[in-house]
């Protein structure tokens, strides 16, 4: 599978430069997105190979902001094409695809090789606060009180809760890998085998450098076919942005948390899952509601019910799998059907 990535890096990169002259856009974003999710298998490699020496906790935070980082760089590009709603829609998907996608093909891949498998179950429980004060809190009430109020206010309500959700992102980050680090720790955080990182610190971050930077141009290219793909396939931008861009975008994330836990490293596993999406919620999402507004296409923190529901119901099923502290196959089933379900109704809506 390596050799594949190899490959198709090799040949996805320049053929993304030079393609773009030849080739319609349709098949362009076919090119695009394999690039891209090559390149990302490169990302999760090196972030990989950084957790093993970190640990747990913190290597799961640098798996989460790296797969992240590509679903940022789309999400910017798209903002400067104008494509709030892409943007929005996205990032639901991003909440959905790591809850129900990304932790179903985990639970499910890693309860295929062992019949049941135990994670922290504070971290998780953790987690689930966390999820609920963004979602729940943070994301509902500018919907609600959108309503109510004018469109300039709603703008300046956006800001000030995406302030909120940054400060309280930090404090999270401080609580867990400072102030109370290792406090909740309980047997079998650590791998009982010591596990040697494919690359060494030094090539893994210039690794994640070079892929960064190309995932960096070739995403500004794929958000430029996003319009014709659409008209080509009709399908609608809350379609795109939920299901394909949020796929696309978290290709890396996708990859290592499987990874992780056909390894049995649940703890990983689960910080990359759930960790990415707090991240995605608490980091990502105000901070393209900044950016949003200094590249002059303002972004209100305001999801349509049809997301908001999707990143409800995802939430509420992920803590009641995850609130035992073990995991088997079958809940990771459940969670992919989950995800189906909801790819249907953005499919037909």
């Amino acid at each position: 599978m390596n050799r594949v990535f190899f490959w198709m890096v090799c040949i996805g990169v320049p053929f993304s430069v030079l393609g773009s002259f030849y080739l319609s856009s349709t098949l362009m974003f076919i090119v695009y997105s394999l690039t891209i999710v090559a390149l990302s298998a490169y990302i999760g490699r090196a972030t990989e190979s950084l957790a093993i020496v970190t640990g747990p906790r913190l290597g799961g935070l640098l798996n989460a902001t790296f797969g992240n980082a590509v679903e940022l760089i789309i999400s910017i590009f798209a903002l400067q094409a104008g494509l709030v709603n892409v943007v929005l829609a996205s990032l639901t998907g991003s909440v959905i695809g790591n809850l129900l996608l990304v932790a179903g093909l985990s639970f499910f891949v890693g309860g295929l090789r062992f019949k049941r498998q135990t994670f922290n179950v504070h971290d998780a429980r953790h987690h689930s606060g966390l999820l609920i004060f963004a979602v729940l809190v943070a994301f509902v009430i500018p919907e609600i009180f959108s309503q109510q109020v004018s469109e300039e206010t709603t703008y300046t309500m956006s800001i000030a809760i995406s302030i909120v959700l940054i400060v309280f992102y930090a404090l999270a980050l401080i609580f867990r890998l400072v102030t109370h680090r290792g406090v909740y720790s309980q047997p079998g955080d650590e791998p009982e085998e010591e596990e040697t990182p494919e690359w060494s610190a030094r090539k893994a971050t210039i690794i994640l450098g070079l892929t960064t930077a190309a995932v960096a141009y070739i995403s500004e290219q794929l958000v430029h076919t996003l319009e014709d793909v659409a008209r080509t396939f009709g399908w609608s931008e809350l379609f795109i942005g939920i299901i394909l861009v949020a796929i696309i975008g978290n290709a890396a994330e996708h990859a290592s948390a499987v990874l992780m836990a056909y390894k049995n490293r649940m703890n990983v596993a689960i910080e990359i899952a759930l960790g990415s999406t707090i991240q995605i919620a608490m980091f990502v999402v105000p901070l393209l509601v900044f950016l949003s507004f200094l590249i002059g296409q303002p972004m209100a923190l305001v999801f349509t019910i049809p997301e908001l529901i999707a990143m409800i119901v995802s939430i509420f099923l992920v803590i009641s799998v995850t609130n035992d502290g073990d995991t088997n196959w079958f809940e990771g089933a459940l969670l992919l059907g989950a995800y189906i379900i909801l790819a249907i109704g953005f499919y037909f809506l």
